[in-house]
């Protein structure tokens, strides 16, 4: 389940890469050569492309904590990194304390 989900957030962060890339740096419309003249069309495009942009950036972002939900679960059955330091501690020799 976690490698299904890691690559359908691989996919959205390319489609996402994509997405900001096609948009004007004005935040306008599609970069590809859209002239002035026809501002409606440019504007109905920019807005629609931004949406998109929207919704793909939510869905990676709802992916990428799927992601991060179910590994935590994963890592629960293990030992935490301090509890493992305090095992690997114990099985030194102790320095003994002067009085």
């Amino acid at each position: 389940m976690e490698s299904v989900l890691i690559l359908i957030n691989i996919i959205l962060a390319v489609i996402l890469i994509i997405s900001v890339l096609l948009q004007r740096s004005e935040g306008g419309a599609l970069g590809l050569g859209v002239s002035q003249d026809n501002f409606t069309s440019a504007r109905t495009v920019g807005t629609f492309l931004t949406k998109f942009t929207s919704i793909i950036a939510a869905l990676f972002i709802i992916c990428s904590i799927a992601i991060v939900s179910i590994s935590r679960d994963e890592l629960r059955e293990t030992q935490s990194v301090l509890e493992k330091q305090e095992e690997e501690n114990s099985n030194l020799p102790q320095i003994p304390q002067s009085k």
